[in-house]
């Protein structure tokens, strides 16, 4: 069986197909930058309008498949900003409706957790997801993925990016405040705020953007990825103590860090349990992972009508029934 999925929760359109068999076929996007700041939601939704179609018919050349092939459509249905996923979603009705095809909405943080287990051999993970927007540990429990912790005010990319802009910095800035992190020397004090199993990062933004003006910018971003990250960490291991998971599975745009990538590493080593990070592309938003979780959704049973395909902003990831596990 094969879908084909569209993804478009903020900056980045996304077209993916994906087959049970094979895999990801294709995963193809463009992403919306916006000249300065940071993402306006009604300019993201109109670079997705332009970019949605070329993105499909792209999507279709690359998996070398026809449209008679296709067994579903999926789409983001949410969390996200509202624009970008109105725009997806009425890009994925289109499609439905012209090709006669089922359509699946498709919860956009499990989708992430749902690519990984496909294309990295992991079986039952607890997940660390940390993009733009969102910032959470989710594992599997009692036939939902749960949430045992997550960010209580902003999400960690979205955190980054904040500061990243202050410095003058090219959006998205993860990978420029990767490098600069990389020539700091000195760990500062920055508040390091784990409340349970949920943390919070604005203060720690609030701190780094004053700590600049005495230190070494280096020294600083160095400071806030030790101290951010080091807080996932934790909480993620909490997480895998309480719910006895032996292994780790890492999505979201943010875990492409590498010193990230390091630090849960060695607490994995330390636990003897295996860590998990798909390739870079299937990190960030994209089509194949909603693609490869509509699939799921499809085969289990799930059936959708066109009324039941309203986008949910806030759609929380323990909402889903997960009925093909």
């Amino acid at each position: 069986m094969i879908a084909i999925g569209i993804e478009g929760t903020a900056h980045t359109a996304g077209v993916g197909v994906f087959s049970k068999e094979r895999g990801v076929l294709s995963n193809e996007m463009s992403s919306y930058v916006p000249p300065k700041g940071g993402i306006h939601p009604r300019e993201a939704a109109n670079h997705h309008v332009d970019a949605l179609a070329p993105l499909v018919q792209k999507a279709m050349e690359k998996a070398g498949i026809s449209w008679n092939e296709v067994d579903v459509v999926a789409f983001s249905q949410g969390p996200g900003l509202g624009p970008c996923l109105r725009t997806a979603a009425t890009a994925a009705r289109a499609l439905a409706l012209s090709r006669s095809l089922p359509i699946i909405g498709v919860n956009h943080c499990i989708a992430h957790l749902e690519i990984g287990r496909a294309v990295t051999g992991c079986r039952d993970p607890a997940l660390l997801y940390a993009s733009g927007g969102n910032t959470q540990v989710i594992a599997f429990s009692n036939g939902r993925y749960r949430v045992f912790g997550e960010t209580l005010d902003i999400g960690m990319g979205n955190m980054l990016d904040k500061f990243g802009r202050a410095l003058g910095l090219s959006f998205p800035c993860g990978r420029e405040l990767e490098a600069l992190a990389s020539k700091g020397k000195n760990l500062l004090d920055m508040p390091y705020s784990v409340k349970g199993m949920d943390v919070a990062f604005s203060g720690m933004l609030t701190a780094a953007l004053e700590l600049v003006k005495k230190h070494p910018v280096e020294d600083v971003a160095f400071t806030i990825q030790e101290t951010a990250f080091a807080m996932l960490t934790e909480v993620t291991e909490r997480a895998m103590a309480h719910v006895g998971k032996p292994e780790v599975l890492l999505g979201g745009g943010v875990v492409q860090n590498k010193r990230l990538q390091g630090m849960v590493k060695a607490m994995c080593d330390e636990r003897g349990a295996a860590m998990w990070v798909p390739p870079g592309p299937l990190c960030a938003d994209n089509g194949a992972m909603i693609a490869c979780t509509g699939l799921l959704m499809h085969e289990s049973g799930v059936r959708m009508r066109i009324e039941d395909t309203v986008v949910n902003q806030s759609f929380r990831t323990d909402q889903v029934d997960v009925t093909w596990r």
